[in-house]
């Protein structure tokens, strides 16, 4: 992939990913949005974040488990050296996977509990 369709990408994903959710802010309730707008925006948000958080975890993953690879291949003799970055790598890659899962989660609850109430 080239860069300047890996830098549109990167931009795209931003947008989708940071700015989706501030439009469910957007409009002031008494200009025609009713509080089931908001919501609905809101659960859209969380469903983008989990989506776009898990596939760029797994991107992540994938490359950072096929560099090592590789380059455990070229050298044996380093992979002990190679293993233990790439074990803490993994770890944080998934750390922030599970931090979008958390931030859905709450993006979720702000947009199902408020209707739910009486």
């Amino acid at each position: 992939m080239s860069t300047p369709k890996k830098l549109a990408l990167a931009v795209f994903s931003f947008a989708a990913t940071f700015l989706m959710p501030i439009l469910a802010f957007a409009q002031e309730e008494k200009a025609g949005a009713n509080a089931y707008d908001v919501k609905a925006w809101a659960a859209a948000g969380a469903g983008l974040a989990i989506g776009l958080g898990a596939l760029g975890g797994a991107l992540g993953q994938g490359r950072a488990a096929a560099a090592a690879l590789e380059g455990i291949s070229r050298n044996p003799g380093a992979s002990g050296r190679i293993f233990t970055p790439m074990i803490i790598g993994l770890a944080l890659i998934e750390s922030l996977v599970l931090l979008a899962f958390l931030i859905a989660f709450f993006l979720q609850g702000f947009a199902v509990a408020p209707i739910l109430k009486p």
